[in-house]
């Protein structure tokens, strides 16, 4: 039966979940240590699930690597009694193990590539377990086919690969129900990897687009875990990508992870460009890097290509010439130029489009006829479709067609291997190869160029053999769109679709000088044995480490439902402000200065009415009539508003734009706070400022008093981000010698006197009351942005200096569980308005012979 949590977390728009069925009881697998869990404060029948069946002594780290499938074998026995298991050498998730430290234990969690009776599936996870530290998720068949041949391999494997759903006979249209699989089948893997986590002690590292939303089922249950992802598929541009109707719930959850990986740059940036466009996120990149702040968290993108195991290579090296021979193929192709394609039957592997290329090689210079072949290895599809079957048509059109045309007696220029080839095989094949040419249209990684250069270099030259004597070469034709392309310099990179070049790359590739060939192998050959796929995982695993280093030290509030679920990561001493704790301070305390900032703190952004509402004016009216009390607002608005707006309360405080303008009551002049007047400057920075609103469509300039202010919230994400840090470079540097700063914040670059700032309007409040004999026994500090974090520094800074007291009670608050300077938090602006009027009630708003001019002088 479907838990209570599962309809809570998903909460899908259509509400029709996948029928999972009455699963019998099973016998539990044991979990690993019981440890007492952080458990999310909105979180349902949840509370109980840390706790674990066994208690165990291991305390080493330990990581569970969680794909679609373990990196094991299954064959039924030959009684057709039971199973039999092995390791698949050739899995990466087995491989990757070399890079880990040696001492860390390694467990799988994923499903078998066979089918497993319901009434064996515990005697199977039991063996796995145990034997080979796998733990095996079994997914309904409903729910399989739909997960990984529907929702996986029908709409995000095309999408990703830059296909669009344009017709229902094309890519496949969007249906609520596979998704709803995915889902289901994520939330089946999570429970598997639950089942035996140690969630203070274990990393976990997530495999590939099967798992995208599994981040949010662990996150939601282990606040604190160490967890990362890597996607191991192309990443589409932010145009393709927010097509997926789901794309906000997928974004959202692999932002529950701590680090998120890719293969290239490109694919990095187009995920990064979705955060920024769908979220408003914005990266940073310190010390090389690269880093999303989200809710408190710093989730960290790495960028790493895969790379070859290379050991295994090397064996398979030293008994290719026994399982298979290459004496063999080498009197097959005798007098013959091999070029090879090894690829798997999919649409996105361009096999179509290197057979036409290799026709018009043959056309463009026929001296190639009867002497070039081209060797294509078609490994097994492993998806199905309307679409592949066209696709496996037209090749089988072309061989047929191309070898017609050029084939000569003995002589056939496309050879066609349409069935299952090994690994001893396929090195036979690369060893006899003088270029491999890959020219997929989109492709993740593609190891096969590596595969090439590493096995075209033999044997260690220390070990005598026929294969490592000689010149060492290698070509390689490769598209410029698969994922190894950035790291193979010395290849030569095509545009697949543009037959005629991809011919000529070719026709040079194998007209090459020797020299030159060998001077581009070494280079490859230097690149790929140094960043082998050990390399790579130690690398992602030091990154996990290095991102995850705060986790236990920070306290974590899990908020949101559904898929906008999220970790809130804050400092220990951050935390929110207890109303009942400031009213009985705010009671004790005789001198209090109390200082607010207005949009997003007493008046929600979202609003577009910004005047204050009537129970705002009668709370700040009845807080600033207390004699005990100095209150001021602290506003990057223009005085004239705030003036017309608070125009009842007398004896309030403004500060207005940042703080150049300020008066201590209504009876009081503007005083000038900036240490310049001149604003000369306005007549340089203004025509920038001009210009670059021109050019950014929905960019607007604020005109202040003392200060101009371009804002790009309304324009295109990226491109006004561009914009605005170009404009901050311009401004910087035409203003150098004019007593100004030029700053950027939230959507917005700013132009204003130096010296201005709601900090020195704080410390101008506290040292005049300090000097008139009433230095602050309680201070209220509340702002929800940037500029406000000024005056939470100030504070500190105050005390030490003597301006405050030591024994002051502060109360520096900011609005939304965020990172800040301030020690408080409330959660928005009607909880700020809730605790004003909390000390209003207890306020005395008598008249006093001490007025506020009097402070002033």
């Amino acid at each position: 039966m479907m838990s209570r949590s599962y309809t809570n977390l998903l909460d899908l728009a259509s509400g029709n979940f996948p029928v999972m069925g009455q699963p019998r009881e099973k016998k539990r697998l044991p979990r690993v240590m019981t440890v007492p869990g952080v458990i999310s404060e909105l979180d349902d029948d949840q509370a109980n699930s840390v706790a674990s069946d066994v208690q165990s002594s291991v305390l080493q780290d330990r990581i569970i690597i969680v794909a679609n499938q373990l990196p094991v074998k299954a064959k039924r026995r030959p009684d057709n009694k039971g199973w039999s298991f092995s390791w698949d050498d050739d899995s990466l998730l087995l491989q990757l193990k070399d890079g880990l430290p040696e001492e860390m234990e390694v467990l799988y969690v994923g499903s078998l590539k066979v089918d497993v009776d319901s009434y064996e599936q515990d005697d199977v996870s039991q063996l796995l377990l145990d034997r080979f530290k796998c733990v095996p998720a079994f997914l309904p068949p409903d729910i399989l086919s739909k997960f990984y041949h529907g929702f996986c391999k029908q709409q995000l494997w095309p999408l990703f690969h830059y296909m669009l759903p344009f017709s229902a006979n094309h890519g496949g249209r969007f249906d609520r129900s596979l998704w709803e699989a995915y889902v289901a089948a994520n939330k089946l893997f999570s429970q598997r990897v639950i089942e035996v986590i140690n969630p203070e002690d274990d990393y976990v590292w997530i495999h590939d687009y099967h798992l995208m939303v599994l981040p949010t089922f662990l996150r939601r249950r282990f606040n604190r875990l160490r967890m990362g992802f890597f996607l191991h598929s192309p990443f589409p541009s932010s145009e393709i990508y927010r097509t997926l109707p789901v794309r906000e719930e997928i974004l959202k959850a692999l932002l529950n992870s701590d680090l998120i990986g890719f293969h290239t740059f490109d694919y990095a940036r187009h995920f990064l460009s979705c955060c920024s466009r769908m979220l408003g996120l914005e990266y940073q990149s310190k010390r090389g890097y690269i880093g999303l702040e989200y809710y408190g968290r710093t989730i960290g993108i790495k960028i790493m290509p895969v790379g070859i195991h290379m050991a295994q290579f090397v064996s398979v090296l030293r008994h290719a010439d026994k399982e298979w021979r290459v004496g063999e193929l080498k009197q097959q192709f005798e007098g013959k130029t091999v070029l090879l394609g090894v690829d798997d039957m999919d649409v996105f592997k361009g096999v179509k489009l290197k057979l036409l290329a290799m026709e018009q090689m043959l056309k463009q210079h026929p001296k190639w006829q009867g002497r070039a072949v081209l060797v294509q290895i078609a490994n097994p599809a492993r998806g199905r479709g309307k679409d592949l079957e066209e696709v496996q048509a037209e090749i089988q059109e072309s061989c047929k067609r191309i070898n017609e045309t050029f084939g000569q007696p003995g002589y056939e220029p496309i050879v066609f291997i349409d069935r299952p080839v090994s690994l001893s095989e396929r090195v036979a094949y690369y060893s006899v190869a003088e270029c491999v040419v890959v020219t997929a249209v989109r492709d993740g990684m593609n190891l096969t160029p590596y595969e090439y250069i590493v096995c075209q270099q033999g044997i260690s030259d220390s070990e005598p053999s026929s294969e490592s004597s000689g010149p060492k070469k290698s070509m390689l034709v490769v598209s410029e769109f698969i994922g190894c392309s950035p790291s193979l310099s010395g290849a030569i990179r095509v545009n697949p679709w543009n037959i005629e070049a991809s011919a000529e790359a070719m026709n040079e590739a194998i007209s090459m000088a020797d020299a030159e060939k060998q001077l581009r192998h070494e280079k490859h050959y230097r690149y790929v044995s140094s960043h082998d796929v050990a390399f790579w995982s130690r690398s992602f695993f030091q990154d996990m480490e290095r991102t995850c280093k705060d986790h236990f030290r920070r306290r974590c509030w899990g908020i949101g439902l559904s898929f906008g679920f999220r970790v809130v990561a804050l400092d220990p001493n951050f935390r929110k402000l207890s109303i009942d704790h400031i009213v009985s301070v705010y009671l004790r305390s005789k001198n209090r200065a109390i200082l607010l900032d207005y949009d997003g703190t007493v008046m929600p952004q979202t609003s577009h009415n910004k005047t204050p509402s009537a129970e705002v004016i009668s709370i700040i009216n009845t807080l600033s009539g207390d004699a005990k009390n100095t209150v001021f607002v602290v506003s990057g608005r223009g005085r004239e508003s705030l003036a017309k707006w608070f125009s009842s309360c007398k004896k309030l405080g403004i500060a207005a734009e940042h703080g150049y303008f300020m008066r201590w009551s209504a009876a009081d002049d503007w005083e000038v706070c900036g240490q310049n007047s001149e604003f000369g400057w306005k007549e340089i920075a203004e025509p920038v400022m001009q210009l670059y609103t021109e050019a950014t469509d929905g960019s607007t300039i604020e005109t202040k008093e003392s200060a101009l202010v371009w804002h790009h919230s309304d324009a295109d994400p990226g491109f006004g981000s561009s914009q605005a840090k170009e404009m901050l470079d311009h401004l910087e540097s035409v203003l150098a010698n004019e007593p100004v700063t030029v700053k950027s914040g939230q959507f917005i670059v700013e132009v204003k006197p130096q010296g201005v700032s709601k900090g020195v309007v704080a410390e101008k409040i506290f040292t005049t009351m300090a000097e008139s004999g009433k230095q602050a026994d309680f201070v209220l500090c509340i702002g929800d942005d940037r500029s406000d974090e000024d005056m939470f520094e100030v504070i500190s800074s105050a005390i030490s200096s003597g301006v405050l007291s030591p024994n002051t009670s502060v109360f520096a608050c900011t609005v939304g569980q965020k990172p800040s300077k301030a020690k408080y938090y409330l959660d928005d602006p009607a909880e700020v308005v809730n605790m004003l009027e909390s000390l209003a009630e207890v306020s005395d708003p008598e008249p006093s012979s001490d007025t506020r001019s009097e402070r002033s002088l």
